[in-house]
């Protein structure tokens, strides 16, 4: 690793890119520490030492989601939203893809139907910016805001427009800072300022085990600290489970008949990865679940019922478990339409050996889905729990606990392989060895190759 990390630096092209990552991402961590205009700063300070989480309703809603990219309501900054009204935005027009045939068409253009899709989504994400910054902007003017009845700002029908118009252009430069991060930086800029986000609650952890530490006899010290190495070696069992499934892939083995006379037949893969759905059914099942909840707390006499869906409840875990499943086959079946797949495959004269072509491939195809799919949804539903499950135990900070498992450790972790992969393709384009060292057996065939 070390020897890479040197041969980066060695680089001038390399470690210029690399360079400009880290400052783009500098940049944007310095924003979340610009405050809004009209903001009172000594109440908001005072507010977050001690103050319950900020908002209810439709704001806890836009408060949770805009967590999940490092956005944060409570400090009233310029990046408060973050970047999720582009990601909305952008998980929008791809289901919308599957559902319009125009939006469908245009996607198999090539890049000019791209770049109208892409245009479109950023549309759709100054509006998703205007409608949460309004509320943001109602919410902050409230005195229950920090739950502390002063509000954090001084109010005024100019001063919201102008708060409203800075919430939307945080966001928006954001966007564009993500652009040019993925052309001049290295790996995907988005994903890289989502990953920055996060990575950024965990020094919060720390004064939370100090204080703890402090209150402690020395009798309880030793399990405090036998508690920790056990949070420890969770964490790295946990990320050890995640790469393996992210990386892992089902191959369908694939052969391609030639007509030329005498050459013979090519056999190739079709790699089928297990987690090909990603995040977003966890994100998609912790966004709908607080509908309902929401909804019932609104309606007088139906607060026990309000109370049965809230987060760590048998029901709320149920659901949340249900949910994971359901939206971990609807959008696998978005992405591999099996019949789709073997239409494409006999049209150029491939098949998968020992099965016939058109219709026996897709049943063989969807069965290999369903099954892949399962242990898919399944391990996402094992990640997802863990937070929720430390939670109920008590152990550790909020912080801590969603490090353990559910979004942060699956976009953390997704990010982190690509990037290294990214840094991989560099080194390997310019002859230079890589993080991860050739296997034994294949070292002469790589260097043949090179």
């Amino acid at each position: 690793m070390f020897k890479a990390i040197a041969n980066i630096i060695a680089i001038p092209d390399l470690r210029r890119r690399v360079g400009f990552t880290l400052m783009a991402l500098a940049i944007y961590r310095i924003g979340f520490w610009i405050y809004l205009p009209g903001i009172r700063v000594d109440v908001i300070q005072d507010a977050l030492a001690e103050g319950p989480d900020s908002g209810g309703g439709i704001l806890q809603f836009i408060g949770m989601t805009s967590m999940l990219t490092g956005g944060n309501l409570r400090n009233a900054t310029v990046f408060s939203l973050g970047i999720m009204p582009y990601i909305s935005a952008s998980i929008i027009f791809s289901l919308m893809t599957k559902v319009f045939p125009r939006l469908e068409e245009l996607q198999k253009e090539g890049e000019s139907g791209r770049k109208v899709i892409a245009r479109w989504t950023r549309y759709s994400t100054v509006l998703f910016c205007l409608l949460q910054g309004i509320l943001v902007h109602t919410a902050i003017n409230s005195p229950d805001f920090l739950g502390n009845g002063v509000a954090v700002s001084e109010g005024g029908f100019a001063l919201g427009v102008l708060q409203v118009m800075v919430l939307t252009c945080g966001t928006l430069f954001l966007m564009w800072l993500g652009e040019k991060i993925t052309e001049n930086g290295i790996g995907n800029g988005i994903s890289l300022m989502i990953m920055a986000g996060i990575v950024s609650y965990l020094p919060s952890s720390i004064p939370q085990f100090s204080a703890t530490w402090k209150l402690l006899g020395v009798d309880e010290r030793p399990f405090y600290v036998l508690k920790i190495a056990s949070l420890l070696g969770l964490f790295f069992a946990i990320v050890a489970a995640v790469v393996y499934i992210t990386k892992g892939q089902r191959r369908i083995p694939i052969q391609n008949a030639r007509t030329v006379k005498g050459a013979g037949s090519q056999r190739h893969y079709m790699p089928i990865r297990v987690n090909s759905a990603g995040v977003l059914p966890i994100i998609f099942a912790q966004s709908l679940l607080m509908v309902p909840s929401l909804g019932l707390a609104m309606i007088p006499g139906a607060e026990a019922f309000a109370a049965l869906l809230q987060a760590g409840t048998f029901w709320y875990l149920m659901l949340y478990v249900g949910m994971i499943g359901f939206f971990t086959y609807f959008w696998t079946s978005l992405y591999y339409n099996p019949v789709e797949i073997a239409d494409n495959m006999k049209e150029h004269g491939s098949f998968v050996p020992g099965i016939r072509p058109g219709r026996k491939t897709a049943e063989y195809l969807q069965l290999v889905f369903a099954r892949i799919t399962l242990a898919g949804a399944v391990f996402l539903a094992v990640i997802a729990l863990i937070p929720q499950l430390l939670s109920l135990g008590g152990t550790g900070g909020s912080s801590v606990t969603q490090m353990m498992g559910g979004t942060a450790i699956l976009i953390v972790v997704g990010v982190a392989l690509d990037l290294v992969d990214k840094i991989e393709a560099q080194l390997l384009a310019r002859q230079y060895e890589g993080f991860v060292a050739p296997r034994k057996g294949r070292s002469g065939a790589a260097s043949r190759d090179r």
